[in-house]
């Protein structure tokens, strides 16, 4: 049986319905409903900031897929006493979804939180496998209201590309690499097929509703202030650093998606297409 936490979530929705569809068991864990979890899938609340809650979902299972929330990574909870509760209940591998900063940026504090749960995963005992994708295209959902309501969008950093990833593509490549042998030990950095900006991914967005969106530049500081009504401090500055000053590594498009799904990663044109009905 394979445990997926964050299962209502952009990456968990497509995971627990890829593994499902390919005939595994599944434990979907999430804090809230069941509502977004397909029929026939065991659903199991827990609550990673109290690690005990999960103990009954990851009884007698074999794989755990760990996505940790930010309230999770702010509340400090160990990272060992997850992973204890898991190898109690009978996991023996583990696939932690990180970040790719994690990598590129092992001094800052706005992902310690995810290279404690890194360290912890790779001494768990237990077979691990860590992905590192970079940013999400499902971030640009926060545009949602602004396009239906102004049919314009405003942000930082507005010609500076990342290869955001599509959660779909994430999730897909999770499912493989729960289910197939040979990923063990194994640290994956998974981005899209091409670097691209906020003014194309308003641009896009626009193509996939047929009628044009605006895009505003905002400054930094107009984007710290928003950013921090729903974001810790190091959590927003860490990510404007990225947004607005990519390390090269970070611009570059990594081949681990593709090796993992035996295809091109989509592209951000195609998230949007597949998901206008957010922006009508």
């Amino acid at each position: 049986m394979i445990v997926v936490t964050g299962a209502t979530g952009n990456v968990g929705v497509p995971l627990v319905g890829a593994l499902a569809a390919a005939g595994e068991r599944v434990t979907a864990v999430s804090r809230g409903s069941a509502d977004a979890v397909p029929i026939g899938v065991r659903h199991r609340q827990a609550d990673l900031t109290e690690p005990d809650s999960l103990g009954a979902a990851v009884e007698g299972a074999d794989a755990l897929f760990l996505l940790v929330s930010g309230e999770v990574l702010a509340a400090g909870v160990n990272p060992s006493r997850i992973l204890d509760v898991a190898h109690a209940g009978g996991v023996r591998r583990v696939v932690l979804l990180s970040s790719q900063v994690a990598g590129t940026r092992p001094d800052a504090p706005s992902h310690a939180g995810l290279r404690a749960f890194e360290t912890a995963v790779q001494g768990s005992g237990m077979e691990w496998t860590v992905l590192r994708p970079a940013g999400f295209a499902s971030n640009a959902f926060a545009w949602a209201e602004a396009v239906r309501s102004h049919r314009r969008v405003a942000a930082p950093f507005g010609d500076v590309g990342l290869p955001d990833v599509d959660p779909a593509d994430l999730a897909e490549a999770a499912a493989a690499v729960l289910r197939e042998a040979g990923h063990a030990g194994r640290t994956y950095v998974l981005t899209g097929p091409a670097p691209v900006s906020p003014r194309q991914r308003s641009a896009a967005i626009g193509q996939a509703l047929g009628e044009p969106v605006g895009f505003a530049a905002q400054s930094r500081d107009e984007a710290r202030a928003q950013m921090l009504q729903f974001m810790p401090e190091p959590v927003v500055d860490g990510t404007l650093d990225v947004l607005g000053a990519p390390m090269p590594v970070e611009q570059q498009v990594s081949r681990d998606l593709e090796g993992l799904l035996g295809r091109p990663p989509r592209t951000f044109a195609e998230w949007a297409a597949r998901n206008v009905d957010a922006f009508r």
